[in-house]
């Protein structure tokens, strides 16, 4: 199959179970374009629109499962304060992370940096996986154009090396992440493991369909389907496995598009992944908890109609809200606009969207219900108001089953909804965004290392389903590295993610390569980090800011020694 068809913006992908009861008739469809399998578990499928919204009609309840969700970038001396440094200039442990991959799925890298090149001219990057350019994707892959080694040094030695290896971060994000964990040393900077080699993923943007049924402003180029996020990190997993190296894992994304409840595909995925001997997966929990993106309440059934409140800036766009309730709940929904037009109670139907045109002014509105979700058993409403008029807007919630009583809403993370959108009620906890809401990987929350102080953004835990969320914080405050532009700063979690993923190479290095102990994996560098990192008297571990404490690896090597 030639993969350009998969660019087309007709092209919609979904994602279902193996063996699910609706598998036989969505492979067997006339209008299913191609799939492809990750792990035997899942089925990821690309089919035109029409053909999607008639495969769609027998999932059922399932449909809000098997759609992907958008994820956005988590961005907004640092090895010293967590114990890097000394672990790379200890003589007895020598750790630099020779033999360790470190994988990003992100936005790409500059390969032409002077940080990823050895002296002799070649390249640290044993290869990229460019899902945004249609040609040679990897073996058993639906689409994109894998570089290898040998194509990036043969590039770097020529002329013109765009015209041979035409991949190019034209974000830096991917790129400053890289350098921030692997980068050579030039100067006085150095990466967290400045000897492991890179493999990257760069993500392509999501389908038209997605845009717009997550409302993704027009502006916002770096929005990405979840589904190709399990997509790098299964090539991620292949390379590790064809090179017999350990690899760690940096994922610097985030998202609110979903019900953080820990048990999307991804999410799933990432934990069933990181339980496997030589892979440690680290993830950034976002920059949310001042974004004024979540509200919750709990109430009882004598205590609603509750109001959920929005206010509005002018020129707004179109806005997505994300309402959940517990297993044991069912709640409905009304609406009022600013203007005092409203939109009765909604019945609660599962798999039941309700689609209205205000009269007096041009917003349009739909109100959808799924229950009960895959895994949690919970619900989710979604409201989106499309060209929504300035002012308050109103979400009154009725009790039809109240039991537990918790409601919570969030707005899309920052870069995805208007700067002047927010609740008037919010609520800074439960703001860790998707896949760090799931279970398995380092969640890394984000310090100034300068003054030992949160970094004010940093999204807060717990989440819906555990307490200890975040697993620790790592610096995420004016962290130097390098752009495609050249040497500069980034603040926020996908940093501290970099950070603590270099953290892990180390820890890679020394149990898998030099043999310490071969079952190496990312509960195990979890649980020897958390062990190792530097608290305060004053604060009481774990809490929802700071977790378990700062990233120090000298310590933690210091209480590995004890054992």
């Amino acid at each position: 199959m030639n993969d350009d068809i998969l660019y087309s913006p007709d092209v919609v992908d979904f994602i279902f179970r193996k063996n699910s009861c609706y598998q036989q008739y969505i492979l067997t469809h006339p209008g299913l374009i191609t799939a492809h399998s990750i792990d035997d578990a899942y089925i990821i499928c690309y089919a035109t629109k029409d053909a999607f919204i008639e495969m769609a009609s027998h999932m059922g309840t399932d449909y809000i499962n098997n759609v992907p969700y958008i994820v956005g970038l988590t961005d907004q001396e640092s090895l010293e304060a967590s114990g890097i440094t000394a672990i790379q200039q200890q003589p007895f442990l020598n750790l630099k992370g020779r033999g360790v991959l470190i994988g990003f799925v992100d936005t790409g890298i500059d390969y032409t940096q002077e940080i990823f090149r050895y002296e002799d001219g070649s390249s640290k990057i044993l290869s990229i996986y460019d899902q945004t350019i249609p040609g040679k994707p990897p073996a058993n892959f639906p689409f994109g154009t894998e570089y290898t080694n040998e194509q990036i040094t043969a590039a770097l030695s020529s002329e013109n090396p765009y015209d041979l290896v035409p991949h190019r971060d034209t974000e830096g994000h991917g790129t400053f992440l890289a350098s921030v964990a692997a980068g050579r040393q030039i100067g006085d900077f150095i990466g967290a493991a400045p000897d492991a080699e890179i493999v990257m993923v760069k993500l392509k943007k999501a389908y038209p369909f997605y845009l717009e049924e997550y409302c993704v402003p027009p502006e916002q180029e770096n929005a990405f389907e979840s589904t190709s996020v399990m997509i790098g990190v299964q090539y991620l997993l292949q390379k590790s496995r064809e090179l017999n190296r350990p690899i760690a894992i940096c994922i610097g994304l985030g998202s609110n598009y979903e019900s953080h409840h820990s048990y999307g595909f991804l999410e799933e995925y990432l934990y069933y992944t990181c339980n496997i001997p030589g892979v440690c997966t680290c993830t950034s929990v976002g920059n949310e908890s001042q974004s004024r993106h979540h509200y919750s309440e709990t109430f009882s059934q004598e205590g609603t109609p509750k109001d959920i409140q929005i206010r509005v800036g002018p020129n707004a766009g179109d806005l997505f809200v994300v309402i959940t309730n517990r297993i044991s709940d069912r709640i409905s929904l009304s609406l009022r606009s600013p203007t005092g037009e409203v939109v009765s109670r909604i019945p609660a139907r599962s798999a039941y969207t309700f689609t209205a045109q205000f009269v007096l002014e041009p917003s349009r509105i739909s109100i959808s219900y799924y229950f009960p979700l895959m895994g949690s058993g919970d619900q989710i409403s979604i409201v989106r108001i499309l060209n929504a008029t300035s002012g308050i807007w109103t979400i009154t919630v009725y009790g039809d089953i109240i039991i537990n009583g918790r409601v919570d809403a969030w707005l899309p993370i920052t870069g995805f909804v208007a700067p002047d959108v927010e609740f008037l009620s919010f609520n800074p906890y439960n703001t860790v965004t998707a896949p760090a809401t799931g279970f398995g990987t380092i969640r890394c929350g984000a310090y100034n290392s300068f003054r030992n102080s949160l970094y004010p953004r940093s999204s807060w835990g717990p989440t819906r389903v555990e307490s200890s969320v975040p697993d620790l914080v790592a610096p995420g405050y004016r962290v130097g590295g390098f752009y495609p532009t050249g040497y500069g700063y980034m603040d926020g979690t996908s940093v501290s993610a970099a950070i603590t993923a270099g953290a892990c190479a180390l820890m890679l290095q020394w149990g898998i390569v030099e043999g310490n102990d071969l079952g190496f994996c990312t509960p195990l560098i979890r649980a020897y980090l958390i062990r190792g990192c530097s608290r305060s008297d004053l604060i009481e571990y774990p809490n929802p800011q700071w977790g378990y404490g700062a990233l120090n690896l000298l310590q933690t090597f210091m209480t590995m020694r004890q054992l």
